[in-house]
């Protein structure tokens, strides 16, 4: 696992495109993305190729919040707790940097991600709150809320499951 270079944003539009569940953004901004918020993003591989990312950043108004904005894992690789070490990882590096809570949006139909976010918080000993951040009407077009899941405050060491899967 580590951070990604340009070299990973077509591989991530890819990844986000064969989720199914995630908004896409355009390759533009995955190459952006992995160019300026590359440390508090994480990439991990198995074979040479990728198995999965997570993007997040800094919230400017409060730099002590990972804010975690897509999580993706490829088909082959779901299922043996990948995402969970991605966050753990990641988290645990921003936390050397002072973060000290994670937020993430989470529509009500993305069961994986709640169980994600809240196996997190369970595994830290840290509370989690839920509440909408944008509702239908912000968000238009029939998408679900975006229901605002904060984990915090966090405390080092950082845990993540363990499971069988990527290394990287």
């Amino acid at each position: 696992m580590g951070s990604p270079s340009p070299a990973d944003g077509a591989p991530m539009e890819r990844l986000a495109r064969e989720s199914g569940g995630l908004d896409v953004n355009s390759g533009y901004a995955y190459l952006l993305w992995c160019r300026d918020f590359a440390d508090t993003s994480v990439v991990a591989r198995a074979g040479g190729r990728l198995a999965g990312f997570i993007t997040g950043y800094r919230r400017p108004a409060a730099p002590d919040t990972l804010f975690v904005w897509q999580v993706a894992v490829g088909p082959d690789f779901r299922r043996r707790g990948l995402a969970s070490r991605m966050l753990g990882h990641l988290t645990a590096a921003a936390c050397e940097r002072g973060v000290r809570f994670v937020e993430a949006t989470v529509t009500p139909g993305n069961k994986a991600s709640q169980h994600l976010f809240a196996s997190f918080a369970a595994a830290n000993d840290a509370r989690i709150t839920r509440d909408v951040l944008f509702s239908e009407r912000e968000l238009g077009s029939g998408h679900e809320p975006e229901v605002l899941h904060r984990i915090g405050p966090l405390a080092r060491p950082i845990a993540a499951r363990r499971g069988p899967g990527v290394r990287g």
